[in-house]
């Protein structure tokens, strides 16, 4: 089938733009994207996710306010003949100008979420090298390439019937696209396979970072033993600079949890140390000013509420639910993949990221000794 891809020279495999080359039913596209306030009090996480060989598009938004409510919103459609329309429901995203101006928008629907919000680029994307690659007994399970950016945002949200203009002076955004083989419905959902593999324990973190004269993305992955198993980042500098990116040979934690809530392994604070390629490092503190649990808009293999990423839900589909997330059992239902908003110092510069941290099983630098 043609699509308006199609017109463009840049096919890569003797077909049109309508499948990949592939019969992988893991194969997906994903857009993630963050916008927030510098003190944490609006944080907004928005997504789609594109699975051509599950004839699938869907969509995500949640919404956490001054740290007490959640708001998500989610969306499915099935996917052909609208293959190259970004929209699902009252979701869009908009390419204004590739790798500079972006748009996300969610419409009016009956959730009390709507926004528009502009994503302006401040520095390069960072394309991850190497990519994301992960087997279990041989099979590729993992199989991504990915790329970082950062930016200010404009545009507006509104919540309750509140609206809360953005600011680009105080307000922060950052985004990444993804394809390739990754881990989603398929894997959680499949029948009739082989169980997975149970991991004695991991760690992985993931972090977009930025401050007035340098930004850092990195990804990593450890043995429950700290042993790195795959690593990728960069150090990088404002458009218009002049200056190469600089490549991250590694990166050192040294995170401290929250003990309040039972089971829960989320970050309170810490530091990480950025090893650059040249030899130089870069110690930065982590202070949370907020939380998001995004695994409530699909990031999660307990198939949160009826959904999970990619899951087939009909033509179309949508839901929307607020959550207490001041509430330490609605915190239990919903941890998995949490992002932190956070106040970053290195030296005398102060910036703002999203950090994320998951930790399951054994890990004995941070004392868990088990699931």
């Amino acid at each position: 089938m043609l699509t308006k891809y199609d017109e463009f020279l840049c096919h890569q495999t003797v077909s049109t733009f309508d499948h990949p080359n592939t019969s992988a039913r893991e194969w997906t596209e994903r857009i993630w994207f963050m916008a927030h306030d510098t003190k944490g009090e609006l944080i907004l996480v928005a997504g789609f996710g594109y699975y051509p060989n599950r004839n699938i598009m869907d969509a995500f938004v949640c919404l956490a306010v001054e740290g007490k409510t959640q708001h998500v919103v989610r969306a499915s459609r099935e996917l052909r003949p609208r293959i190259d329309e970004i929209e699902v429901g009252p979701f869009s995203w908009e390419v204004i100008e590739p790798m500079r101006k972006l748009r996300a928008k969610l419409g009016d629907n009956d959730y009390g979420v709507s926004y528009e919000i502009n994503f302006d680029a401040t520095m390069p994307p960072h394309e991850e090298d190497p990519p994301q690659f992960y087997r279990i007994r041989g099979r590729v399970v993992e199989d991504i390439c990915r790329y970082f950016q950062v930016g200010k945002p404009t545009g507006w949200i509104k919540v309750d019937g509140q609206t809360h203009n953005i600011d680009p002076n105080s307000w922060r955004t950052y985004r990444d696209r993804s394809w390739g083989i990754r881990r989603g419905a398929v894997e959680y959902m499949e029948t009739c396979v082989q169980p997975g593999e149970i991991p004695v324990g991991l760690l992985y973190s993931g972090a977009s970072w930025q401050f007035d004269n340098w930004g850092t993305c990195y990804h990593t992955r450890e043995d429950w033993d700290g042993t790195p198993t795959n690593f990728s980042g960069a150090e990088f500098y404002p458009l218009g600079s002049g200056k190469n990116e600089l490549h991250l040979a590694s990166m050192e934690h040294n995170f401290t949890f929250r003990s309040d809530v039972p089971g829960l392994r989320q970050v309170n604070g810490g530091n990480v140390i950025l090893n650059a390629a040249n030899g130089s490092k870069k110690d930065v503190s982590i202070r949370p000013l907020g939380v998001i649990y995004i695994g409530t808009g699909g990031y999660s293999p307990a198939n949160f509420r009826g959904f999970t990423h990619g899951l087939w839900m009909g033509p179309s589909w949508i839901d929307g639910f607020k959550l207490d997330i001041s509430d330490p059992k609605t915190i239990q239902e919903s941890t998995f993949l949490d992002e932190l908003v956070c106040e970053l110092r290195c030296g005398d510069e102060i910036g703002y990221g999203m950090t994320e941290i998951v930790v399951v099983g054994k890990y004995p630098k941070y004392g868990y000794e088990g699931f």
